[in-house]
């Protein structure tokens, strides 16, 4: 097999020629799907709440309805894929659209300004016309994951591939981030910062491996420890879990397919049914993983997850099997049914995982207080919304009922097993929700005593708000809505990066 990077590996649409890897589909795949009458298609993660934004933003003083708790000093940041420059749409997929960020800065009660910038890497300067400072990293990508908050930086991810992107507090690119020379090659997109510890923790994959890597970044901001974690098939691990004690690996059946590579799709990873789904628990120290076989099913997002009494608790996101994230027909991931939120208990003395649904309405990107990382909380957030869920549910082009599933943000109360869902309106789109503390410092006084924030559709605008919800009156009206002057696509992950 030819070694892939992910330049050749995700990034491998230019030689597109057979339909099948057109649409995205892997080698197999493609040959199963019969000749037939040639269908009109649509590109459900190119329109509606997904369709990009074609502008870089700059607005100040933006218009409030309501107050702005005064506490909130700092950016809200999220990012996303916003592909610039597609000519196929044929070969467009949804995860490889270029990083953009888009962010609102809060200050003493008031929404200073409003930005939305693309993640400068090599490609973009390029597409945009700019010059890109210094030399292209072999594995070059605008990281469109994740954004971070990092001593002092502000960081977007990727995984299988690019180093970080470093932005500045006005979400210019500084350049790529190594931490101090020590990183060399794949980070990923979900990171897991330990408040007791000071160690920020990593778990990396690459397609042309034959392991994981678990990475350890100290309290000086430097890669202290690599463990390699043998695995079969390189399997993709786009999240993890840590708990005080230990990693927890999720290697599920979506795996490398050297063949879709070949053939230029442009994700080529592929439900493997011939890979065992296993659950991995190895100290955090290092030393041998305990694998734990479970039955076929797609992990997407940890909420968090902890220790209790000979147990390792992960609460989590899911899909049932099989998951398809290349595709089949559309421009972005398939499902063959909705997401819900999971407890897995990894039972460590008696050697099983005890699987519980602790809420099945479709929903994603679960979060919880930062501050509680790898120790036991009480509540999680998570987001619903109906066009993503409609979007993953799309074979072929099809669609599900416009009335079929609705956006809203969820409050879960996991000691009572209770929910309380802030509920919004048809075509109002929400991103995912994050957990800030009233208390910069960290002294609130219960977990919830802060804020849930989030970007959210207006459709009587056209245009997205930054809602401010006060996490102990979830349900009440929004503490505050900052009225953006343009809309923020659906995307993935962001984070509250508090001033110093």
């Amino acid at each position: 097999m030819a070694e892939h990077t992910r330049r050749t590996v995700l990034r491998g649409t230019a030689g597109l020629a057979a339909a099948g890897a057109l649409t995205g589909l892997g080698a197999s795949e493609t040959a199963a799907r019969p000749a037939g009458k040639v269908t009109a298609r649509h590109y459900p993660f190119l329109e509606g709440a997904f369709a990009p934004v074609t502008e870089e933003l700059t607005a100040f003083d933006l218009p409030v309805t309501g107050r702005i708790p005064r506490e909130l000093n700092g950016r809200f940041l999220r990012n996303g894929p916003n592909v610039l420059g597609l000519e196929d749409p044929r070969a467009h997929h949804w995860m490889l659209g270029e990083g953009m960020v888009h962010g609102v800065r809060l200050r003493d009660g008031r929404a200073e300004w409003y930005r939305n910038r693309w993640v400068r890497s090599a490609q973009v300067a390029r597409k945009l016309g700019l010059p890109y400072p210094g030399p292209v990293p072999q594995e070059d990508f605008a990281c469109n994951t994740h954004v971070i908050p990092y001593r002092g930086r502000i960081l977007t991810l990727q995984e299988s591939g690019p180093l970080p992107y470093e932005l500045d507090g006005d979400l210019d690119t500084v350049g790529t981030y190594d931490f101090q020379g020590t990183l060399e090659g794949t980070f990923t997109a979900h990171t897991k910062f330990d408040v007791h510890s000071g160690e920020l923790h990593a778990v990396t994959y690459h397609p042309a491996w034959d392991h994981v890597r678990h990475l350890v970044v100290d309290g000086a901001g430097r890669l202290a420890r690599t463990t390699r974690i043998p695995v079969a098939d390189a399997p993709m691990m786009h999240d993890f879990a840590l708990t005080e004690r230990y990693v927890v690996v999720f290697d599920i059946p979506v795996t490398f397919d050297a063949a879709a590579a070949e053939q230029g799709a442009p994700v080529p990873y592929s439900w493997n049914r011939h890979h065992p789904t296993r659950v991995g628990v190895m100290r955090r120290d290092g030393g041998p993983v305990r694998w734990f076989g479970i039955e076929p099913v797609f992990f997407s997002h940890t909420l968090n997850a902890y220790d209790e009494d000979g147990c390792v608790v992960v609460d989590l996101t899911t899909y049932p099997a099989p998951f398809h994230v290349a595709g089949r027909g559309s421009d972005g991931p398939y499902a063959r049914g909705t997401s819900k939120l999971e407890r897995w208990t990894v039972d460590l003395r008696h050697g099983r995982v005890r699987q519980r649904v602790l809420d099945d309405r479709p929903q994603e990107f679960p979060r919880v207080n930062e501050s509680l990382v790898s120790r036991r909380h009480r509540y999680g957030y998570t987001a619903a919304a109906a066009e993503l869920t409609a979007a993953y549910l799309t074979p072929d082009g099809g669609t599900p009922p416009d009335d079929a599933f609705s956006n809203a943000l969820v409050k879960h109360d996991l000691l009572r097993g209770t929910t309380e869902v802030h509920r919004l309106p048809r075509g109002a789109a929400a991103g995912e929700a994050v957990f800030v503390p009233r208390d910069a410092a960290g002294r609130q006084a219960a977990e919830d005593d802060g804020y849930a924030i989030a970007y959210v559709h207006d459709p009587d605008r056209g245009a997205a708000d930054l809602v401010i919800l006060a996490a102990q009156d979830f349900t009440g009206e929004p503490v505050a809505r900052v009225h953006l002057p343009g809309r923020v696509p659906l995307g993935f992950h962001g984070s509250w990066i508090a001033d110093a």
